[in-house]
């Protein structure tokens, strides 16, 4: 409004200025060249000044008047195109629909985020929606006639290509002059955000497992201890061969439960382990055979061979190597239906690298389900049937004693897992004979 009067005033003060300047040199040019003019001349002279005055008159707010809307123009054209960009740049997706869900507006993010352009979308009805928050979006858009704008919601969204995700989206009212009600949607990307949330609250469980597992070693360390001192003491007494070396497996696998319960508690925070040169083919005919009588009771068949691995030493915790083997024996024997068959055997990756591999020929592992194998409490068995802890201490443990491992697996077709760890420098030991 103040504007406008501005223009009224400035061209009023214009035109009164032009007339006066007109009529002063009208006077000027009267009294010096017309003094003594007759009736007729002075009247065709005042015609003439009127004419000349309205002309002057007319071409002057002609030309004020389109300065001003050229100007007005200029400065319209300048504030949409700052509009655009700022909607073009703006981080987050925004579209405007009307009531109907018709799209009027569609910026770039939305573009990038969704895989729709806008000449695909503008006009038509809004296809971002997953069928099920439908009735979400509805409830939404009555809140926002009534009044209240929706404010960092999460929900879903469903791109062009690929499965919905989730999404941060505010909602609001947006009005044009004297136009329907029109609503003005902004949305963010989350996911990383929900990546991130859930992985905390994976990291959070953990704690609370690390919490739990102390309490359950101390309730198992205890009877365990015992259980060794009497089979100890049973093998001093026992004088048969046979009875022997059962002894001996029991107090083996002793070992092996005690250091595993411990491994478990020392799963969430930085252990040290009693390294020192390990025979790779021991370790796996050890475990292999306190492995049989687990494979013989579901009927499933165990291939060794440890050829490649005899002498060949790696710098490790034992009880570590041996909690991984059994791991992945575990996961292989769930896999594999009765009469199915595990391979166990090592390889020689290079001439500084030695490995064993553990294959079977069981259900295998979906795609989808490959890339977080490795992830603490993720598991592709049944509730109950798995921790989804498994792979993810074995990991931990081939990266503590700088090894590599890598799973291959085809629903329906099996899985194979390589593990393989830096030969250790086993330095010869000489022998000094004095005579």
């Amino acid at each position: 409004m103040p504007e406008k009067r501005w223009f009224w005033a400035t061209l009023t003060l214009s035109c009164i200025t032009l007339v006066s300047a007109v009529f002063a040199a009208w006077e000027v040019v009267e009294n010096r060249f017309f003094r003594y003019a007759n009736y007729v001349t002075l009247h065709y002279l005042y015609i003439t000044r009127g004419i000349a005055s309205s002309l002057l008159l007319a071409f002057w707010a002609a030309w004020f008047v389109l300065r001003q809307r050229r100007k007005s123009e200029e400065e319209l054209r300048r504030s949409r195109e700052r509009y655009r960009g700022l909607l073009e740049v703006f981080p987050g997706a925004v579209i405007l629909y009307d009531s109907s869900r018709r799209v009027l507006e569609w910026n770039a993010s939305a573009q990038r985020m969704y895989g729709y352009g806008k000449d695909e979308v503008c006009g038509s009805s809004l296809p971002v929606i997953p069928q099920a928050k439908r009735g979400e979006l509805g409830d939404f858009i009555r809140r926002v006639e009534c009044g209240e704008p929706i404010l960092d919601v999460e929900t879903m969204r469903q791109p062009k290509d690929g499965e919905a995700f989730e999404v941060q989206l505010s909602l609001l009212p947006f009005r044009e002059s004297a136009g329907p009600l029109l609503f003005l949607e902004v949305t963010s990307d989350i996911r990383e955000r929900v990546r991130w949330r859930q992985r905390m609250l994976e990291i959070e469980k953990l704690t609370s497992m690390g919490k739990m597992a102390a309490g359950t070693a101390h309730h198992l360390n205890s009877p365990l201890a015992a259980l060794l001192i009497r089979v100890q003491m049973m093998r001093q007494r026992i004088k048969e061969d046979a009875l022997a070396a059962d002894a001996a497996r029991l107090e083996e696998g002793l070992n092996f439960c005690s250091h595993f319960v411990r491994r478990l508690l020392e799963f969430t925070r930085t252990a040290s382990m009693q390294k020192a040169p390990q025979d790779v083919a021991s370790v796996v005919e050890s475990v292999t055979d306190f492995f049989l009588p687990a494979l013989r009771s579901k009927g499933v068949a165990l291939s060794v061979d440890v050829s490649r691995g005899r002498g060949r030493m790696v710098l490790a915790d034992r009880n570590l190597l041996e909690s991984l083997l059994l791991t992945l024996l575990s996961n292989a024997l769930d896999a594999v239906l009765p009469g199915g068959e595990i391979r166990v055997f090592c390889r020689q990756i290079s001439a500084g690298r030695i490995g064993f591999v553990v294959k079977d020929n069981g259900c295998g592992i979906s795609a989808a389900c490959r890339e977080r194998l490795f992830e603490p409490f993720f598991t592709t068995k049944e509730p109950g049937k798995g921790t989804g802890l498994g792979l993810a201490m074995a990991k931990n443990v081939v990266l503590e004693h700088g090894g590599a491992i890598e799973l291959e697996s085809q629903a329906g077709e099996g899985t194979t897992v390589y593990v393989d760890f830096p030969l250790a420098a086993v330095q010869p030991v000489s022998l000094k004979v004095e005579l």
